[in-house]
């Protein structure tokens, strides 16, 4: 897989990051709940680009 590519999927995992964490917060008004959620992400994004 190619930087461009590994890019871009990061990049298409950074808007739910921004969007999903806002919406988290808003939920459950506590930023452990978004911080948890961001790192999931975080780890299934880094799971992507690393195959």
């Amino acid at each position: 897989m190619d930087i461009s590519r590994k890019l871009g999927i990061l990049v298409f995992f950074g808007v739910p990051v921004i969007i999903g964490g806002g919406i988290m917060y808003a939920l459950f008004g506590s930023y452990t709940v978004m911080f948890i959620y961001e790192i999931v992400l975080l780890l299934v994004a880094g799971a992507v680009v690393a195959r």
